[in-house]
Parts: C-alpha cells; structure tokens; sequence
C-alpha cells in the first residue's frame, strides 16, 4: 500500500493514507487469496469479539448477537444451506488499519469490516467465513460466487451498480486533522479555511474539494495555502513543527492516527469531517454483493437490527469510526454519479 491516496485507491475505498507504518509493516498479511487463518469464532455462542489482536487499532469489545430467525429467514437457499457467510476482503498484501489487516497474532485477520461482517453473520445465524484477497480478486470472488458478500470499505457508485448490490452501512467521510492542543474547527464551512495552510495528498478527491474551497476564497479575496508531503511521516511532522494547519484526508485513517497517538506529545484530534461525494452527497460505504443475488434486503435487515439494538454503535465506538454513523442500512441509496465514480 503506498503511504498516500492516490484517486483510484480512495474510489476503491482504501484509506490507508495514515496508517502509521511500523505496523502496517509488522502486519503483512499472508500471500495467496485463500482464507486460511483468517476466520475467527465467536468467544461463546450469542457473542463477537471486535477489535481481537488489533494491536491497539480498536478497543476490544464482546457484543453479545444471536440469530434474528425472522432475517435469516429472508436468505438465498443456497446461503442458509450452506451454513456459512463467506465475507471477502480485499486486504492484500498489507491491509489498511483499522479496515482490515492481519493482527498481531500473525495470522488473524482483524479490523471493522470484517468485524461487521462477523456481526452479521451471527444475525443470520451462520459461521463467518473471511476470504481474503486483492482488491480485484476480491471482485472476482464475488462476480465467481466464491464470495457472498464483501465488506471491504467499499464506496457505493452508481457504476457499481451495474453489477452490484448494497446496504449501506458507514458514511464516506474525509476528516480534518489537527494538533489535540488546535482550538481550529471546520464545522462544515470552507470559508473557516482563510488564512489556513493545509495539507493534503496530491490526485486524489480530498485535493480536488479543497483546490475548489481554495479557488472560492481566491474569488472572495482570501487566501488557503495548500502544501503536499511524500508521505504520513512527513504530513505528521509539519503538523506537529505547526507549518501547516491541518491535513485532509480519509476519516478512518485520521481516526486512527488520532487514537494512536493520543497519549503521546504529538496527539491529534479531528477538526470536523466532510463527504467523500462533496457537497450535494453524501458518500455511503455498502456490503457489496452480486446484482440479483437476493442478499441486500437481508444485509441491510441484518444491519438495521444491528443499529437498533446498540451492537452497531459498539462496533463503531470500538474503532474509533463513531462519527461515521448512519441512521440506518438502505438498499441500494443513491451512490457517486456516473462522472465521479
């Protein structure tokens, strides 16, 4: 994974932009596509761990989840036949904390999208089974039906609708981050950005947005410096030397440098966050599943039962992903346009 953004790997939904590398780099995963080693079992019946050998990248947490008959009811054949929900991952080679990546036992692989879909396999009353693969390969498991249902931080898009289903369950949200001690906050308002130097990684969607604020203030005769680095190390560096500001980047990556960090000199904190899909939308990571195959209705139950009943809001508090919250799974809710996806 390159340290930065680049736009293709932020509309594939991979936000590992600021994972702190050493590891990133002590958690490489295993070669191959295969799913060994990468299922892990409830503690007891009725219970998820979330957050297992997370390497401090989620709080670990047992929800308690059992199966909802009423959901499980709505299943393919095929699927409850089976007994198992393979989830796919498109983690290799190194993941993406705290998304998804090989924890610390070396072999289990952790993170909150396979934790999500560990909690609603036990909704649906069967055995998680993680398949972890590239990015594309992970596609193909699902187009091949090897794979049931990928969460895998997956953007919605109106292109993947060609071919795809969804229940949405997490905002696609950018986030400011600043120095803990900052009294500086977006609060959604651009023009905040006056006067401001601030980072952010070059040919991807978060520099577009903000090169379109800098050109608005340029109109209203303020002025927003923009600054880029080759790489976190250096982005966290001039944010703690104060020569710039603050940084834009993907919300699940500042939510764990922020976590990461928080009891050391260099602590941030988020200043306010922002749509991936800009102003007129907002951006909305789905389970993703084949076009037809009957699963998202489930899915977004599964979800939704999740959210009512508090096991949703633990998952996401787990990982510090709290701000990215929905108010509920949708089926299919309008993805990025055409000419942005």
């Amino acid at each position: 994974m390159p340290t930065l953004l680049t736009r293709r790997s932020l509309i594939r939904g991979i936000t590992a932009a600021t994972a702190v590398a050493s590891l990133a780099t002590g958690l490489a995963a295993c070669g191959g596509d295969s799913d060994a080693a990468t299922t892990t079992s409830a503690a007891k019946t009725g219970e998820v761990v979330v957050g297992q050998v997370s390497n401090g990248a989620a709080t670990q947490t047992t929800i308690k989840v059992s199966e909802v008959k009423s959901i499980s009811a709505e299943l393919p054949d095929s699927v409850k036949k089976s007994g198992k929900l393979v989830i796919g991952e498109g983690a290799l080679p190194a993941g993406f904390p705290p998304l998804a990546f090989v924890g610390s036992d070396q072999k289990t692989l952790t993170g909150s999208e396979p934790d999500l879909g560990r909690l609603v396999a036990a909704v649906f009353g069967l055995k998680p089974e993680i398949d972890n693969a590239t990015w594309e390969n992970m596609f193909v498991g699902i187009d091949s039906g090897k794979v049931d249902v990928a969460f895998s931080n997956v953007t919605d898009t109106e292109e993947r609708k060609k071919k795809y289903e969804f229940a949405s369950y997490r905002q696609d949200n950018l986030a400011f981050t600043v120095p803990k001690k900052s009294t500086w906050n977006f609060d959604g308002n651009y023009e905040n950005l006056a006067g401001k130097t601030v980072s952010v990684s070059a040919g991807t969607n978060q520099e577009k947005i903000l090169l379109e604020w800098k050109k608005k203030l340029e109109s209203e005769g303020k002025k927003l410096t923009v600054k880029y680095f080759q790489d976190s190390n250096s982005v966290y560096l001039a944010l703690s030397s104060g020569k710039i500001d603050a940084y834009l980047g993907p919300n699940p990556g500042i939510a764990y440098h922020n976590k990461q960090t928080a009891n050391t000199p260099n602590a941030t904190r988020t200043a306010g966050t922002y749509s991936g899909a800009g102003a007129s939308l907002q951006g909305l990571i789905a389970a993703t599943a084949k076009k037809d195959s009957g699963l998202a209705k489930p899915l977004a139950d599964a979800i939704n039962y999740l959210i009512k009943n508090g096991q949703y809001a633990e998952w996401l508090k787990a990982y510090n992903l709290s701000n990215e919250a929905v108010a509920k799974s949708e089926v299919n809710p309008p993805g990025l346009p055409l000419d942005n996806s």
